[in-house]
């Protein structure tokens, strides 16, 4: 594999366990990937344990997320395909599945709107906490061709600017233009979607 592969399987695994240390990938939980130059993707091989990476648990997949080197990807790569092909600029897709994510997911009739939280500046191109960052909810489908086209549809036919979505019962989805950024970014949705639980828990007492 390339310098390049190996710099991109390197940071992929120090992100594992970083968002293990969070608990937001548990079990074998999650998948990660990163665009290298030439538009193939260092992906995490279906079933892996993404607390405990090593090199041999990232594979080479080409742009359209079929396997180049006989591992097996994740059932969900279509889902970072679909956000490689709509931000040309994202070199990182992280999935983890956080506790808060997932109850609040389950929980939410509609978009879930984050407004007036400092930490929304952890978004690239946020500068101030008076804004709104709408996070959709998708249902979750175990036929991911179907889901990547529903991501997909409310992308193009949407206004917004999306740092990240929720699949009911799943998780979320964020990205950014390297390692690092997607990495604040998944750090950001967790407190935000925390601080959004809490919040529904104070309205019920």
């Amino acid at each position: 594999m390339s310098t390049e592969f190996q710099q991109h399987a390197d940071e992929l695994i120090d992100a594992g366990r970083l968002l293990f240390s969070m608990g937001m990938v548990p079990a074998t939980s999650g998948n990660f990937s990163a665009r290298l130059a030439d538009n193939t993707l260092a992906i995490t091989v279906s079933g892996r344990h993404k607390g405990r990476l090593e090199r041999r648990d990232i594979m080479l997949a080409d742009a359209a997320g079929n396997s180049l080197d006989g591992n097996r990807p994740s059932a969900e790569t279509l889902l970072h395909v679909q956000i490689y092909n709509r931000f040309p600029d994202v070199r990182c897709v992280l999935h983890p599945h956080s506790v808060n994510a997932t109850l609040l997911s389950m929980m939410a009739d509609a978009d879930v709107e984050l407004c007036d939280y400092e930490l929304l500046k952890a978004f690239a191109g946020i500068k101030t906490h008076q804004c709104k960052v709408t996070v959709p909810v998708f249902d979750n489908d175990q036929d991911m061709k179907q889901l990547s086209a529903v991501v997909e549809a409310r992308m193009t036919n949407c206004d917004d600017t999306f740092h990240g979505y929720l699949i009911r019962g799943h998780g979320f989805y964020t990205w950014g233009n390297s390692v690092d950024d997607a990495l604040r970014h998944a750090e950001a949705f967790e407190f935000l979607f925390d601080c959004e639980m809490r919040r529904k828990g104070a309205a019920h007492l």
